[in-house]
């Protein structure tokens, strides 16, 4: 799993998986843990869909309980600090992160 080079580029986002770090057009995004644990779930498998309950997983380390909504609730959050368009919703499958690649 060691990535040599753990900086990636997705669209306008820099993301350092060591570090923990985001930057949106050269500017620093902050993220919370739980944030960055869904973020985590989309930069690991750009542009493939995650199901809810593959993202609930994610959440469930935290150890609170899973809300009907939560997941909606941080890709809410994700969007606002990410771009509008950064994460996708397929409806009635999940979400994936748009890696604007043609």
């Amino acid at each position: 799993r060691g990535n040599p080079n753990p900086l990636i580029q997705v669209g306008d986002l820099e993301v350092d998986l060591r570090d923990h770090r985001i930057r949106r057009d050269g500017q620093p995004v902050e993220l919370t843990a739980r944030e960055w644990a869904l973020f985590e779930g989309f930069i690991q498998r750009p542009g493939m869909l995650l199901s809810r309950q593959q993202l609930e997983d994610r959440l469930y380390a935290f150890g609170a309980e899973i809300e009907s909504n939560t997941i909606e609730v941080y890709v809410s959050r994700l969007r606002k600090k990410l771009g509008r368009d950064a994460i996708v919703t397929v409806r009635g499958m999940g979400y994936r992160l748009e890696t604007h690649e043609t």
